[in-house]
């Protein structure tokens, strides 16, 4: 006998609201396992307004609420999941394995826990946060926000962005989100956990909807965020809405450092993850021959088992066995002309249950420039490319995290003057290290405030 559907249902200003129209959603390999609710437009105009009436709630009880949430969120049943009934339904649905949805359940709650102090690195070193501050008697910066209202339309192939809007919750903003169709569980949980620690419904709300709806959610709000690829990042660039696309992180590799001692770093920034992430790296240069770089992380990779995203030894992620060859067929159109270490006869491995590995892919280059470099897939898909000092900083452009292996400061000073690189390690750190309170895509909180002089008697 099936199970029956787990119930998702908005997250209104009113409580929970069971819609007419209701998404079946499915586990990678087809079985039914939730309904998701989706509202209609005029839902999401009354919510809007609703948040828009409301009034936030002081600071301090915003910071005590948030790491309350936190614990809520992982420690009890909601929707009728306990946290790791939770996460092995995320992972089921996702295709991201288990250890990873772990991995990012754990930073939502640090997220929640710290999210009072992380919001508030980004706020200038000149201002204070409150006009009451004895500062503002002779004239001071005030930090404040640029809106009241803010929307996200979130990410579907991993819950860790989920961590990130809680910012702008600790920052006193009232919140939307539209939850993605393919894993809604982690909204949904951590929105109900927010209410049951003390967050009004015209605080924060979840807005499943249709795409005729979702435009309004951001329409209705004074900013917004939203995750998608190069489209997404060229529709919103430069309005209110601040768009979150590909990372294409990058690995540079150069002469003065031996790529040998750093192999672990490499190989892990590659598929940490299981590949799926905007941290992941994408490109590895190096000055000299790429090939034994490229056949060593092929060797790697090659060992990762295949296995279902549920089991605990899982590492790769897994799609309906129609996505994932769309992604291979797109995958070996692209690649075609350059050196296949790895994957150059398909990166799809079915389980035999409707679903399938997206195995990794090695790929070596012949310039730091070729077009195939800037390709990122939601899997270990890695090109590995020769650079050389004359080739300079173009072929490093446009990346979100830059591990540099490198004794040339110079170049460091370079990288860092750059702007179209936001991260830049230097030295053995993988690409995908992350913590709370040191900027992703730059502070949230550069985005969402302001500074504002006070004076008063």
């Amino acid at each position: 006998m099936a199970a029956p559907l787990i119930e998702l249902d908005a997250l209104g200003p009113n409580g929970p609201f069971r819609a007419r129209k209701r998404l079946t959603v499915t586990d990678v390999t087809g079985v039914p396992v939730a309904e998701l609710s989706l509202v209609p437009k005029l839902f999401v105009t009354r919510a809007m307004k609703a948040l828009r009436d409301a009034e936030s709630l002081p600071a301090a009880e915003r910071i005590a609420k948030l790491a309350a949430a936190g614990r809520i969120f992982a420690e009890e049943v909601i929707d009728g999941l306990t946290f790791e009934q939770y996460e092995t339904t995320v992972a089921r649905v996702s295709g991201v394995p288990l250890s990873v949805v772990r991995d990012a359940t754990a930073a939502i709650v640090d997220s929640a826990e710290k999210s009072g102090w992380a919001a508030y690195q980004a706020q200038p070193a000149g201002a204070v946060s409150d006009w009451r501050d004895r500062a503002t008697l002779d004239g001071s910066a005030v930090w404040t926000r640029k809106g009241s209202v803010f929307a996200v339309h979130a990410a579907g192939n991993h819950p860790g962005p989920h961590s990130l809007w809680l910012e702008a919750l600790a920052l006193g903003y009232r919140i939307a989100v539209r939850p993605s169709r393919r894993e809604p569980f982690t909204p949904h949980r951590l929105i109900t956990a927010l209410r049951a620690a003390g967050f009004g419904a015209d605080q924060v709300v979840l807005l499943p909807t249709d795409h005729d709806a979702a435009d309004e959610v951001l329409a209705q709000a004074d900013l917004g965020l939203v995750y998608g690829g190069d489209d997404v990042v060229k529709k919103y660039a430069g309005s209110n809405v601040l768009p979150q696309g590909p990372g294409r992180s990058k690995i540079l590799v150069t002469a003065d450092t031996d790529w040998r001692d750093h192999l672990d770093t490499i190989v892990d920034s590659i598929s940490h993850q299981g590949g799926v992430a905007c941290i992941n790296a994408t490109t590895v240069l190096v000055d000299g021959d790429p090939g034994p770089l490229a056949e060593a992380i092929a060797e790697r990779l090659a060992a990762i088992p295949s296995l279902p995203p549920e089991d605990e030894k899982a590492v790769l992620a897994v799609q309906p066995t129609e996505s994932a060859r769309a992604i291979e067929r797109y995958l070996l159109a692209r690649a075609a002309g350059t050196n296949a270490w790895l994957g150059g006869d398909g990166v799809v491995e079915e389980l035999g249950d409707g679903s399938a590995v997206l195995r990794p892919a090695v790929h070596q280059l012949d310039r730091p420039d070729a077009e195939q470099a800037g390709i990122e897939l939601s899997f270990p898909c890695v090109w590995v490319a020769p650079w050389t000092p004359e080739a300079g900083i173009g072929p490093l452009r446009h990346s979100l995290v830059l591990t540099v292996l490198t004794e040339d400061d110079r170049l460091v000073d370079r990288l860092l003057d750059e702007p179209t690189i936001s991260n830049v390690y230097r030295g053995d750190h993988p690409t995908y290290w992350i913590r709370p309170g040191v900027p992703h895509d730059g502070y949230l909180g550069e985005f969402l405030m302001r500074t504002k002089t006070v004076i008063r008697d």
